[in-house]
């Protein structure tokens, strides 16, 4: 069994809640965000959004038990991690629950601290990240990717 059949947190503010808990998740806005709203996974399959789910320690964002937001982290819960997928529905933002969010995943979950090294990509949410210590590559040159550049279909 892995760590992430068993890592299970909460976090409560007011009527928020942040949650680990997978079967909380609702499939169909996470699948309708990403493949719909998101400029990063435009027309993903629905199958693929399930198996990164699986695959990676998921975080909802829940309003009175309706989800309104998203992030997930893909890790071997030893050095590295990667944050990916983070979205808060249009009529929710301004509220600070990304920064709320990003607080969560960064400094209350055990699980997820002392890693060597956290990356993710953003087009538009420096400023969010810049508050939690991201910054652009120190060395790119070091750096490399390998990116299918076909798009979802």
């Amino acid at each position: 069994m892995s760590l992430l059949d068993t890592v299970v947190h909460e976090f409560r503010k007011e009527a928020f809640l942040i949650s680990t808990q997978k079967s909380k998740l609702d499939l169909d806005l996470i699948h309708d965000y990403l493949s719909k709203r998101s400029y990063w996974a435009e027309n993903i399959p629905r199958g693929i959004v399930e198996r990164s789910i699986q695959n990676s320690l998921s975080f909802g964002v829940y309003h009175h038990e309706k989800q309104i937001g998203f992030a997930r982290v893909t890790t071997d819960f030893a050095t590295y991690g990667y944050l990916a997928d983070v979205f808060i529905v249009e009529t929710y933002r301004g509220q600070g629950l990304s920064k709320w969010l990003m607080e969560c995943i960064f400094n209350q979950i055990p699980e997820l601290q002392g890693f060597r090294k956290w990356s993710l990509a953003t087009a538009d949410a420096h400023g969010l990240y810049d508050q939690f210590g991201f910054t652009t590559l120190a060395h790119p040159e070091r750096m490399m990717e390998k990116v299918n550049f076909k798009k979802y279909s």
